[in-house]
This record gives C-alpha cells, structure tokens and sequence, in this order.
C-alpha cells in the first residue's frame, strides 16, 4: 500500500480532486434548479481545485516525460554532446522548479501573514495555497526521476520513452 502511495501519489490526489469537483459541480446545478439557489462557494472550491489538479497533473507529466518540450535541438546535437545539453536542460527546469516552489511558499507565509481569507467560504485564503509548495517538489522529484531514466538509456532515449520530452 505505501509503495503504491509513493509511486502514483498525483494520480491519487488527481483523482480525488476530479471526482469532488466534478460532485461539487453537479451539486450546484442540482440545488440551482431544483430550488433557485445557488452553491455562493461553488466558484472559489472549482478554482482552487483547477489549480491543484494542474499542478498535480504536471507532476505525472513529469515522470512520464510528457511535459513540454523543444527537441529541435537535441535531434541535432552530436552524440558526445547529448549528455551535457541534457544535463544542463535537467538542471535549468529543477532550478525554474524550485524557484516556482520558493516563491508559492513565500506567497502563502504572505497570504498567512495579512490575513487574507476566501470570498465564498471565509476560509484562511493560505489553506488554498498550501498544496503548490509541495506540488512544485512533487514536479521536480519526478521530473529527476524521469531525467535519470533518460540518462541511463543515453541519447537513444526515444525508444524508452516515446521521443518528446528532451
């Protein structure tokens, strides 16, 4: 069970995610034309959770190698060369990464600090934002993962991991 916890972790949590979002959705419309009300905290829960489910989303990219790329440049390196543009591409995304990872922490102790809370429920608005951290480490250990996979099958990586991630 833990080893399935640690190995599909994002798909669990996307999978969460999606299934309440999608009975949050169908709540709404539910309650707003059964009884012209509306669910006020429909729109701020959607939200939040469009931004988790990205994020988390982006991490399964990750280890996948499915995120986006431009390989013009790989194709056309010699082979000699291949493992050092690699090397240097891994580490420019784990420092973008980690820099996204900084700066929604900082974002939150920020949001925590003033004491902003949510429009809909009320809610501490940081409660909304304590996920991204978290998520951003969540990309840069799968995007390694993946990086050490590609580096072990060398520069005919395109057979092990279908070509469009370099």
């Amino acid at each position: 069970m833990i080893r399935l916890l640690l190995r599909d972790f994002e798909k669990i949590v996307c999978a969460i995610l999606f299934l309440a979002m999608t009975s949050i959705g169908f709540v709404n419309v539910v309650v707003r034309y059964g009884t012209n009300f509306s669910f006020a905290a429909n729109e701020e829960l959607l939200v939040n959770g469009f931004l988790l489910l990205t994020v988390f989303g982006a991490a399964i990219a990750a280890r996948r190698g499915e995120h986006l790329a431009v390989t013009m440049v790989h194709d056309l390196l010699p082979r000699w060369l291949w493992s050092p543009v690699f090397l240097l591409s891994v580490a420019l995304s784990v420092a973008l990464l980690a820099f996204s990872a900084w700066f929604s922490w900082e974002a939150m102790m920020n949001i925590k600090r003033v004491g902003m809370r949510s429009y809909g429920l009320g809610l501490p608005a940081w409660y909304y934002q304590a996920a991204l951290p978290f998520g951003f480490a969540l990309i840069i250990l799968r995007y390694v993962q993946h990086a050490w996979t590609v580096l072990r099958a060398g520069p005919d990586a395109k057979a092990v991991t279908g070509g469009d991630h370099v």
